[in-house]
């Protein structure tokens, strides 16, 4: 059931901005403790609105390195991750697939575009590619 649980999860999410743009693709390190890019970069404007992927609640937004970060929790233990945002949602806050939890701020290293939206996806500590949530990213059969 575990399965039925993940489909139906993925049937309810979408892009976090408008128009989709990827300017830098999932890039996993082949050990965990090795640099790779955790996460998608999407372009976008400075300002634009940030949509959270899919239903869930907010367990963090503020500052993190320096950076305005969201993080959401999502049925299934996946939690995605939006960053360089200015966040307009708390700590708590249930929020809606596709409800606007931030707005994107300029500059994001190693992207070109005025802004790059940095979305990440989780399960516990293994990263996973957030385009799979769209059914666009690859995947990976993990043994139980």
């Amino acid at each position: 059931m575990p399965f039925l649980g993940f489909l139906l999860a993925v049937l309810s999410f979408a892009w976090p901005v408008s128009p989709p743009s990827v300017a830098r693709p999932f890039d996993p390190p082949a050990h965990p403790w090795l640099a790779g890019h955790r996460g998608v970069d999407l372009r976008g404007s400075p300002g634009a609105p940030v949509l959270s992927a899919g239903p869930g609640t907010v367990v963090y937004a503020g500052v993190l390195a320096g950076r305005g970060v969201i993080s959401v929790a999502h049925a299934g233990g996946l939690r995605t991750t939006y960053e360089p945002v200015t966040p307009s949602v708390s700590v708590g806050d249930v929020v809606a697939g596709g409800a606007v939890i931030g707005a994107l701020q300029g500059g994001h290293p190693g992207c070109a575009a005025p802004a790059c939206l940095h979305w990440g996806l989780r399960r516990g500590e293994l990263y996973l590619d957030p385009l799979a949530l769209l059914g666009l990213g690859r995947v990976r059969l993990l043994p139980l």
